[in-house]
């Protein structure tokens, strides 16, 4: 039989960001406030439909800039100063996960350095980095005397599939150094590990282990005081994108 394209629904895709970076020893993830039905007022993921001219990385970077005034960066093009990694995570094709229209949604995950406060653009009322912790709260977030709800359409299950990834990911990839700014020291790229798997890492055996992965990190010959103490060596992300032997996470 000829494909009849009319037998079957038509169906709009969205992008959704679970943008996560470290600020105060935490890992935090981007949230906006809905200024627009259905949710009007909760908080979410910042994201949106894409329009018929672009590809799903197009519309996930002119989101994010629309939305919160933040930009991402092709992984494989220099590291820009508040640049964010950008990458794909999961599909979510539940038919009732928006009560509008049948709505597919592919979401990215986009990670960054110690990023200043976002600001609110597009259809988002308030946007503001929040604890990952608080976010997926059992019985939902809120702060500040607002009512607690869950984050609006299945966002919750999507930031939790996004923590799990980022936590899963820079166990066996050089994926933490996206958190750091382009030179860094080995305490602060423990400093990552620690926020994201939230736990304490023994600082010895952690600096034995990441200075011993050949490709891992590369001294820049340079060193720095901002973390208060004597002077600590920087180093840049080097080429290596498997960590052999990995990076496991400890066990809590």
């Amino acid at each position: 039989m000829p494909y009849d394209p009319s037998a079957f629904p038509p169906f709009a895709v969205t992008v959704d960001l679970v943008v996560l970076t470290v600020r105060r020893h935490s890992l935090c993830a981007l949230a906006v406030r809905r200024g627009e039905p259905p949710f009007q007022g909760r908080w979410a993921l910042p994201g949106g439909f894409v329009r018929a001219d672009e590809d799903l990385a197009q519309a996930a970077a002119r989101e994010l800039a629309e939305e919160t005034g933040l930009r991402v960066h092709d992984p494989f093009a220099p590291v820009q100063d508040n640049g964010a990694h950008l990458e794909q995570l999961a599909t979510y094709g539940d038919p009732k996960r928006d009560p509008r229209m049948r709505v597919v949604s592919v979401a990215h995950l986009a990670l960054a350095p110690d990023l200043p406060a976002p600001r609110a653009g597009g259809d988002a009322g308030d946007a503001r980095w929040a604890p990952v912790e608080e976010l997926l709260r059992q019985g939902g977030y809120g702060r500040d005397g607002e009512p607690v709800a869950p984050l609006a359409f299945d966002h919750t299950q999507i930031l939790a599939d996004g923590v799990e990834r980022a936590r899963s990911k820079i166990e066996y990839s050089s994926l933490a150094t996206a958190f750091c700014p382009p030179e860094f020291t080995v305490g602060e790229l423990r400093r990552v590990y620690e926020a994201v798997w939230s736990v304490a890492l023994d600082p010895r055996n952690f600096h034995r282990k990441v200075t011993g992965t050949p490709g891992f990190l590369v001294p820049t010959g340079g060193t720095t005081t901002r973390q208060g103490g004597r002077p600590a060596q920087l180093f840049r992300a080097g080429g290596a994108t498997l960590l052999n032997p990995p990076m496991l996470r400890p066990e809590v």
